[in-house]
């Protein structure tokens, strides 16, 4: 993040900005940790778009991740250890998620401000994905205005299964009803040439030619003078807005915040392995009764 005379504030560690030409590289940067979402990256992700969107030589932006993933999802380590740490006020707790319905909510909605800027700034954002895009990261890239995936790219909400409800709603606007609940109610993923098929993705392409067409598509739309692609995106976002898009967006969080109280015996259960077992054990049972959790098309 850069101040009014043009110079860094501070360095961003998980994050790297890149410009060529018109087009700002964006691109999630812990792929020793699957890009997986944390506070910090999530901030420092929303700090150098809207650097991008305040900077007159850039007209769109590209989202992409770095290493095997596009991002794997929101840090379930952080996520279920809890936050109760001692300040210099002493031993004083802030609000911890999961643990009462207004916390859980207030958490959700900041952590939202950072990872949906998208449809507020006014260029366009492309999101480039490869290898796993994955709850968290599903989220982010459904909040940009186009997404361009390669074939074997793995979307989805896995989560769904055990540990609650996107906090982030974008899934009806992309895929409609019965494609959306279909993807919620099993927590499969699906690769990305067949999100193609169901309107979550524009366009998949093998992972190799895919920098090149993304770059292609940057560049193509870079050509356009910033503010027409800003009256184009405006008309659209308020379309989905009409569509309850914005309102939706809070009333996940929401919903979530309710799912996470559940007390039933597959979220129970994913609790206690985690405590017990790790991550990894919880993750394996979790999925367990799910086959190998992919869409399937028929082949004709």
């Amino acid at each position: 993040m850069k101040d009014y005379r043009g110079k860094w504030l501070y360095e961003p560690e998980t994050v790297l900005f890149e410009v060529d030409g018109p087009v700002a590289y964006i691109t999630l940067n812990r792929p020793e940790a699957r890009n997986a979402l944390n506070g910090q990256m999530l901030s420092e992700m929303h700090d150098a778009m809207l650097e991008a969107d305040d900077r007159t030589d850039i007209n769109v932006m590209v989202l992409q991740g770095a290493g095997k993933d596009f991002c794997a999802g929101y840090d379930l380590k952080l996520s279920y250890q809890g936050r109760g740490e001692k300040t210099e006020m002493g031993d004083y707790k802030y609000r911890e998620a999961t643990k009462r319905y207004d916390d859980d909510c207030w958490s959700m909605e900041k952590t939202q401000r950072w990872a949906l800027v998208m449809p507020s700034l006014h260029k366009p954002v492309i999101a480039k994905v490869h290898g796993n895009c994955l709850a968290g990261g599903n989220d982010l890239a459904l909040a940009c205005d186009l997404v361009i995936a390669a074939d074997d790219a793995k979307f989805g909400f896995p989560a769904t299964r055990a540990n609650g409800s996107p906090p982030a709603h974008m899934w009806t606007y992309h895929v409609g009803p019965q494609w959306a609940k279909r993807m919620l109610f099993t927590g499969d993923k699906i690769r990305g040439r067949d999100a193609v098929k169901i309107g979550l993705v524009l366009e998949s392409w093998p992972v190799e030619e895919l920098d090149a067409r993304v770059k292609e598509m940057a560049d193509k739309v870079g050509a356009v003078d910033s503010e027409l692609l800003s009256a184009h995106k405006r008309i659209v976002n308020l379309a989905l807005e009409q569509m309850g898009a914005e309102q939706i967006q809070r009333m996940a969080a929401e919903i979530d915040a309710r799912a996470h109280l559940s007390t039933g015996p597959r979220r129970m259960q994913f609790k206690a392995d985690m405590a017990e077992h790790g991550m990894k054990v919880a993750l394996k049972n979790r999925d367990a009764p799910f086959g190998d959790g992919y869409v399937h098309f028929r082949e004709d």
